[in-house]
């Protein structure tokens, strides 16, 4: 299977990314209702040794950004993580949409054989076909941070079900 076209590509970013903002703004909603300030909300995670809620949607949108950026032949986009509140990882959204809407997607649907490398962590470091990487490792690296986002803010208790997850996907597609 090659790497897909834009018009295929962006809408697997783009529905998941809508469906962020919209939970970021159920957070929002929740925290204030009921007076909770929302940074313990953004540093929240299910478990010590996991990551928190903001770091989920940083590394969601870093994902798409700097894996499509490889396989277009272009620099990994390094941004600062400084983000404080919910309407700031919404605006990290709306750029990281726009940035991959900007790149050049026949580089990247041609990058199908061309050798990735990227990091693995803090010290470790893989190689993979682009073709795998968009299939094996953009793709679902980018569902898990949406998905643990998404799962932390329901245990926190914002009121969130499968549908707030899915977002726009067209149900009725011929």
């Amino acid at each position: 299977m090659m790497i897909l076209t834009k018009e295929e590509t962006l809408p697997i970013f783009q529905i998941t990314f809508l469906a962020l903002k919209d939970i970021l703004d159920k957070a929002v909603s929740f925290s204030k209702s009921r007076n909770i300030d929302e940074t313990i909300i953004l540093q929240y995670r299910l478990a010590p040794d996991m990551l928190p809620f903001i770091r989920q949607i940083q590394i969601a949108t870093d994902l798409p950004i700097n894996g499509l950026s490889r396989l277009a032949g272009a620099d990994p986009i390094r941004k600062d993580d400084n983000e404080k509140c919910m309407d700031q990882l919404k605006e990290r959204i709306d750029d990281t949409l726009k940035h991959i809407e900007l790149l050049d997607f026949n580089k990247i649907t041609a990058s199908k054989d061309i050798k990735i490398n990227f990091q693995l962590g803090a010290t470790n470091q893989g190689t993979m076909k682009g073709d795998e990487y968009f299939k094996y490792f953009i793709i679902p690296n980018f569902y898990f941070h949406a998905a643990m986002a998404y799962a932390i803010l329901r245990h926190c208790g914002v009121e969130l079900g499968k549908s707030d997850f899915l977002g726009g996907i067209p149900i009725n597609m011929s």
